[in-house]
């Protein structure tokens, strides 16, 4: 045995894919109606998906799977309608 001592090569400075990222804006975590919708969707198509390829029933399946894409989609509608992250329809009115 030699007693060499052997280490990882270690990266350029400046070639990580954070690099260019500003932390001082926070950057939300989705706490939304239209985020909350689209979780809920997809959770419930999630469901329904996993016990239909448990007992091994595919229509059952392909309508769960549909589900959870009808979940992005009504994230999607309701983020466009403004019930997004900072959309218009949850700003405070002044009233």
């Amino acid at each position: 045995m030699s007693k060499v001592t052997v280490s990882a090569p270690k990266p350029a400075a400046g070639t990580g894919v954070y690099d260019h990222i500003n932390h001082a804006e926070p950057s939300g975590h989705g706490n939304s109606p239209a985020a909350w919708t689209c979780v809920i969707v997809m959770l419930v198509g999630a469901l329904i998906a996993s016990i239909a390829f448990v007992i091994a029933n595919t229509p059952i399946f392909i309508v769960g799977s549909a589900i959870m894409v009808i979940g992005l989609i009504v994230g999607w509608i309701m983020r466009k309608a403004g019930y997004g992250v900072g959309g218009s329809k949850l700003t405070n009115s002044g009233h």
